[in-house]
């Protein structure tokens, strides 16, 4: 029996001890590159043209002399489909078969059986766009007051609001975040279903690259989620820590986090998860692979969550101190955060942080009557801690 005993503890140590081995022998790298037979295995130029369309969409939400049809087809980009706009600055992303739209809310996770929400939450993107011509332009030189759109002060700035309050370049520019970035990352290049979809795991463990390319489809998958974080324009996509705030998206905000001493190493801890999950690739081992994510997901939706109670507290003070330019500013990008917080996903769940009724909640609050010129610090101060008690951090860390 003793002899029996001994013999089971021991197996069990055996296994713990190569469990163990088997994560320290995947090296993670010191940046993000890998090769096959000398040659680069990471691409994401589908995120990097995302990104840089994005980012012209939003300067364009602020050009009194850009038409919503313009903005709309920015949004759509359907030159592939034979629309001519060209509605780009730059030459490669008119002609790209790429888009915006087509991706936001569409993750396999969360949208592929969700086609009513998915639709309505694009809808939502196109009625922003359309409302920042039709409410805001003509009342360019109009000081806006409680259901009135126009323009309102923000220290030596000037703020372009709704009769509520919201600015719509804000309210399409943050919840782009969560709808385009966090959603695609963590609910579809992250998950399994898209990972290991068909022939993936297979040919991945045979070197099987893709038609043409030097990357397996998995491997392509996992780097796509990186570029949604990593892949900006003109970015160190090697060493993007050197290069961190290189866009207005996700990002610029892992930075200001990342920046606070409550959240300091956040970063540092999402790129060596989404570097050692590569690596995991690589080394044929899904088991690290998938507690990367895991960690990833985590950390990326903190993010988002803590970005979200930092504006509605810097806009509750800024509405006690009588400074409504400021206040309306930061509650604008704070009402983006909020809608992004759909996106969030547990770690270790198939579910939301938080369900569509609990977001669609918020964002009554944040916009019913007069919106931000109604809004009471103990509403804003209520939605903090409902936001704060879903993660492990408190709505004074956040807020400050």
């Amino acid at each position: 029996m003793v002899r029996s005993t001994l013999f089971l503890l021991a197996s069990i140590m055996l296994i713990i001890s190569c469990s163990e081995e088997d994560i320290t022998n995947i090296e993670n790298p010191l940046s993000y590159e890998f090769t096959r037979n000398g040659v680069s295995t990471v691409s994401f130029s589908g995120q990097t043209e995302r990104i840089a369309m994005a980012t012209e969409l939003i300067t364009a939400m602020k050009d009194f002399d850009v038409s919503d049809v313009v903005m709309l087809e920015m949004f759509a980009n359907q030159t592939a489909t034979g629309n001519d706009a060209n509605p780009f600055s730059e030459a490669g992303l008119n002609a790209s078969s790429k888009s915006i739209k087509s991706k936001v809310a569409a993750s396999q996770d969360f949208f592929s059986s969700n086609s009513v929400e998915s639709s309505e939450i694009k809808a939502d993107f196109e009625t922003w766009i359309r409302a920042q011509v039709s409410e805001v332009f003509p009342n360019k030189d109009v000081l806006a007051e409680a259901g009135v759109a126009g323009q309102i002060a923000d220290g030596s700035s000037v703020r372009y609001i709704n009769g509520g309050g919201l600015e719509y370049n804000q309210a399409v520019n943050k919840s782009l975040i969560g709808a385009l970035m966090v959603d695609q990352m963590l609910n579809n290049y992250l998950s399994p279903a898209v990972l290991d979809a068909g022939d993936n795991m297979s040919n991945n463990d045979a070197d099987i690259v893709a038609e043409d390319k030097s990357y397996t489809t998995m491997e392509h998958k996992w780097d796509e989620a990186f570029g949604y974080l990593f892949g900006a324009p003109g970015a160190d996509f090697a060493n993007p820590l050197n290069t961190l705030g290189s866009d207005s998206f996700l990002n610029k905000y892992l930075s200001r986090v990342d920046e606070d001493d409550d959240f300091n190493g956040i970063a540092s801890e999402i790129y060596e998860a989404l570097k050692l999950g590569r690596a995991a690739i690589v080394a044929k081992d899904y088991d690290v692979r998938d507690k990367q994510a895991e960690i990833i997901r985590e950390k990326v939706s903190q993010v988002i969550a803590v970005r979200a109670v930092y504006y509605l507290q810097q806009g509750k003070r800024a509405l006690q101190d009588g400074n409504l330019g400021v206040a309306f500013h930061d509650l604008s990008e704070g009402f983006g955060f909020v809608y992004s917080l759909r996106f969030l996903r547990k770690p270790n769940s198939s579910d939301s942080y938080f369900s569509k009724s609990e977001v669609d909640g918020f964002v009554n609050q944040l916009t019913t009557g007069n919106g931000f010129w109604d809004i009471s610090s103990d509403t804003l101060d209520e939605m903090s801690e409902d936001i704060a008690e879903k993660f492990d951090f408190t709505v004074e860390q956040a807020g400050s």
